[in-house]
């Protein structure tokens, strides 16, 4: 009589075992993907009130909207309100681009060209501007 000890799996078994998880990661890896980027959009649009609470204190202080969005985060020579801790720390958005910035006398425009960095664009790639956030 012969009995067989076998602990172990064969290549078969893993094969089939390793098409499951890639057939299931497929089917879950776009909805992480797309939830990863619509906390992203909702990120950068509260960051983005942030930085718009900053300007108006910067212009409480310095009675002018700074000239880039640099003026927040180092002192101004030209204010001596300025400060004593920067405004904010972080102006790019979350998806680490430059957020669009004009100034022009006292009135200021703030953009974000959303996922792709780019003007214009349609789902994440959309632009997101001061108006977006009400």
């Amino acid at each position: 009589m012969f009995i067989s000890n076998r602990k172990g799996m064969t290549l078969i078994e893993i094969m089939i075992v390793l098409a499951i998880i890639a057939g299931i990661s497929a089917l879950l890896l776009p909805r992480m993907q797309g939830a990863t980027d619509k906390a992203k959009v909702k990120e950068t649009k509260i960051h983005m009130g942030q930085l718009s609470n900053a300007l108006q204190m910067y212009y409480t202080d310095c009675n002018k909207y700074p000239q880039t969005l640099e003026g927040l985060t180092k002192a101004d020579p030209n204010c001596s309100n300025w400060g004593p801790e920067p405004y904010i720390r972080v102006i790019k958005d979350r998806w680490d681009h430059e957020y669009v910035y004009e100034v022009n006398g006292g009135e200021y425009h703030l953009k974000s060209l959303g996922k792709d960095g780019r003007e214009g664009g349609s789902g994440y790639d959309t632009d997101i501007t001061l108006e977006d956030l009400n």
